[in-house]
């Protein structure tokens, strides 16, 4: 696997589907500032052939969350200002132009969960667990968890998480929506990227408009929501390739949908 400047994270292409791994092992793979930078890098400068991207964690985590070690004091407009540092990345990640299909093992925690929760499919492996400890360590979260974790879990959750410590195991996470698929240890990496390259077979509006419209319209008010879908299908529908998949379909090129 090739790395980044930065060596902070792993970069490889499997075809349309570019692989990004975190790559601090040895520090359960927290963010620290050059991380979470070089995400924002990533997403901001994706080759045009990218179709998907899979996310990963290198060694035995996802990510343990923020690197405390690395926690500077700050004033508060320099926190405020480091948060947003922080969302403008994580903004990069969830309105990328193509879809990210997020691998978790081991833990997810705190950052972790935030950058996890960007993602627009997340496939967990038993090994994970997901836990919200800025609580007990008089903080809140900052990179956009307050807004991401309750659409997938709800607000009372999110504050059980938060108050208490709890720590929910891969099956309450995928039984709560943390997770889109289960699978057994060591399987995680073949199904994010067989779903990636699936996903990347998709017509590129279509995708792009998932990612990019669907969000938007589920926050819109009714009636503007309905709105937006009626201009995202227009424009999906006279796109060439949707009218070439239609077409395929119609003259019984393409395969119908049923169970895989």
């Amino acid at each position: 696997m090739n790395t980044t400047p930065s060596d902070l994270l792993a970069a490889e292409r499997d075809g349309p589907v570019l692989h990004l791994a975190l790559n601090r092992p040895a520090k359960r793979n927290a963010v620290n500032d050059g991380l979470i930078l070089a995400l924002r890098a990533a997403f901001e400068t994706l080759a045009e052939d990218v179709r998907c991207v899979l996310l990963s964690g290198n060694g035995e985590h996802f990510c343990a969350g923020l690197d405390l070690s690395e926690l500077a004091e700050r004033s508060t407009f320099e926190g405020v200002a480091h948060s947003r540092m922080w969302h403008a990345a994580l903004d990069q990640l969830q309105y990328a132009r193509v879809p990210v299909v997020a691998v978790l093992h081991g833990a997810v925690v705190g950052g972790g969960l935030e950058v996890a929760c960007a993602a627009h499919l997340r496939v967990a492996e038993r090994s994970a667990f997901y836990a919200l400890p800025e609580g007990q360590r008089g903080l809140f979260v900052g990179g956009g968890g307050s807004v991401r974790v309750p659409r997938l879990i709800g607000v009372a959750r999110m504050a059980d998480m938060m108050l208490t410590g709890r720590v929910l195991d891969a099956d309450e996470g995928q039984q709560l929506g943390l997770s889109t698929y289960l699978v057994d240890d060591g399987e995680g990496l073949a199904k994010g990227r067989a779903l990636a390259h699936k996903i990347a077979g998709n017509a590129p509006v279509t995708n792009f408009a998932i990612v990019q419209a669907l969000p938007r319209i589920a926050d819109a008010a009714p009636a503007d929501g309905l709105f937006m879908e009626s201009l995202v299908a227009a424009i999906a529908q006279g796109e060439p390739a949707a009218k070439e998949r239609m077409r395929a379909f119609l003259d019984k090129r393409a395969g119908k949908v049923g169970k895989s």
